[in-house]
């Protein structure tokens, strides 16, 4: 059975490149380094620069990312993470004296580490030269990039928070009305322009230990940030190898710890003790395996996730095929597990993409500067706007998540890549929080088990399930339901019903995440989706 008939977008498809990321005009800049006869690596630090500037509500260089890399010929696979750690100054006591930590403002950024990733990235696999790739984001950023639908959708969401920043509020909200700017706007970055040349000019280097890295400090100092020089001078990009599991014959990587890509591993490991195949996508008794999946992987990254410099996180066990037994065997196909409560997740505004070249690299990207334009604070005439990465550190003593300086955060963030027979099958991903490793879970099960090609398989009725929230000073908690989507038939949701599940209903297409998938067949065609729940766009050629 395929999805719901009524069709969004078309499948893109070509023989040499694709690309597909959460903006047209960052898909267009990709685009352009591949016809140029750059590679997927500089492809993606074009995307990069280029989402931070016209969709800065999701990331940009003063947030975080992950970049995976999978090569041509060899199949091999390399992560590099590209996360900050938490500065020096902020520790569990101070912020349990000022009664928590908060969720925007100064005190919520940490150390960004989006520059530092993408820049060890390129230095290891990049064809052109750095500062060629800045070319589109600079432009944009000089110029302007007209307000789309999600923007304005953002800013006006976000308009107290930004209104607290005179820069902020000057550069991303209008400046006559102090409201969210009208479709077709223009919003102009001149003081990121001249960054991003200095970053063009100097590399992560200057970003981090040179005079733009002083300026930087210097601004969140006077600012009230705790973001020192020795702070940004510490943060190193680091290199690692993926984690996977094979499933179905297929071997899924994913980014490894202080990320928890390993939860949709468990995910699937699990699911596959089920004959998936037979049952009708869309289908009660299929969600409900996938709900009950879901919830026991989610008590493991409760449980353990973690930077695993400062913890211990067994995926030895938790990827073992004993241990998915064991999860499976406790699932009740007629009923609903009783929802066991865990700390949920702040946040969720991000941006992923993906690029495939005519020699079959591949890189699955993930970056995000936390919550939708971060902390609310821009760095002096930086035009840097922080992130607010500190809301998702945990306070309570023996948390595996528990806040110390000089450790990463628990990341969310995720950045698969599947190979068949030893070569990318399919690199896809999406934004949006603890939802991300669910959404990414029911798109590869559409696309291995029933088939769906990847536009179909992002575009198809989407669930997300939701567990309560306790956490002393943690103030996001999760609502126990499962969220259906509006095209699920009344048979999907009154049998959800009759298994024990409280069910949400909305809208045909207001499911969270924002998909975007390039599969590769063995013929060479890519073909390229973009989920029409944002602004994303593909392209192939």
């Amino acid at each position: 059975m395929l999805p719901d008939p009524r069709s969004h977008r078309p499948l893109i498809m070509g023989r040499r490149g694709a690309v597909a990321t959460n903006h047209p005009l960052a898909t267009q800049a990709g685009f352009d380094v591949l016809r140029a006869g750059g590679n997927a690596v500089d492809a993606s630090v074009a995307i990069c620069f280029t989402l931070g500037v016209v969709e800065p509500m999701m990331s940009g260089i003063g947030g975080d990312g992950f970049y995976h890399v999978a090569l041509a010929g060899s199949g091999e696979g390399i992560c590099y993470n590209g996360t900050g750690a938490a500065p020096e100054g902020a520790t569990v006591e101070r912020y349990r004296k000022d009664g928590g930590i908060p969720v925007i403002g100064p005190l919520s950024t940490s150390i960004p580490g989006t520059v530092a990733g993408i820049a060890l990235m390129h230095k290891a696999h990049g064809k052109m030269p750095w500062s060629k790739l800045f070319d589109t984001a600079i432009d944009y950023a000089r110029t302007g990039f007209a307000a789309t639908h999600g923007y304005s959708h953002f800013a006006g969401e976000n308009r107290k928070m930004l209104s607290a920043d005179p820069r902020s509020k000057k550069v991303f909200l209008d400046p006559k009305t102090g409201n969210a700017p009208e479709i077709g706007s223009l919003i102009v970055q001149e003081d990121l322009a001249r960054t991003l040349e200095e970053i063009a000019a100097d590399g992560a280097e200057g970003f981090y230990r040179g005079r733009l890295a002083k300026r930087i400090a210097a601004a969140c100092q006077a600012q009230g940030v705790l973001l020192t020089e020795r702070d940004l001078a510490g943060c190193q990009a680091e290199r690692a190898a993926p984690i996977s599991i094979r499933y179905r014959g297929y071997e899924v990587r994913q980014t490894p710890p202080n990320s928890t890509g390993f939860v949709m591993l468990q995910e699937l490991k699990i699911a596959e003790r089920f004959d998936l195949k037979s049952l009708k996508p869309g289908s009660p008794e299929l969600i409900h395996l996938l709900v009950e999946a879901r919830k026991r992987a989610f008590l493991d990254r409760e449980r353990y996730g973690t930077d695993p410099r400062h913890g211990n996180v067994p995926l030895d066990r938790l990827l073992s095929d004993a241990y998915a037994d064991e999860c499976a065997s406790r699932i009740d196909r007629n009923k609903a597990s009783a929802p066991e409560p865990f700390s949920a997740a702040a946040g969720g505004d991000t941006t992923y993409y993906c690029v495939v070249d005519s020699d079959g690299n591949a890189v699955s990207a993930i970056q995000s500067i936390n919550s939708a334009f971060g902390s609310g604070v821009t760095a002096g005439d930086t035009g840097t706007l922080l992130n607010n990465r500190m809301a998702y550190w945990h306070l309570e003593d023996g948390h595996a998540n528990q806040l110390k300086p000089g450790k990463r955060v628990r990341h969310t963030m995720n950045a698969p890549l599947v190979l068949k027979d030893g070569k990318p099958w399919c690199v896809f991903g999406t934004p949006g929080a603890d939802n991300q490793v669910q959404v990414n879970f029911q798109v590869l099960i559409a696309m291995i088990e029933h088939g769906y090609d990847p536009q179909q398989a992002l575009e198809m009725p989407r669930w997300t399930c939701m567990q309560p929230g306790q956490a002393a000073n943690y103030p996001h908690t999760g609502e126990d339901a499962v969220t259906l989507e509006g095209r699920f038939s009344k048979d999907a949701v009154d049998g959800l019903k009759k298994k024990g599940h409280p069910v949400k209903v909305v809208g045909d297409l207001e499911g969270p995440c924002s998909v975007e998938a390039i599969r590769i067949l063995p013929n060479g065609v890519k073909m390229a989706g973009s989920d029409p729940r944002r602004d994303g766009w593909a392209l192939a050629y």
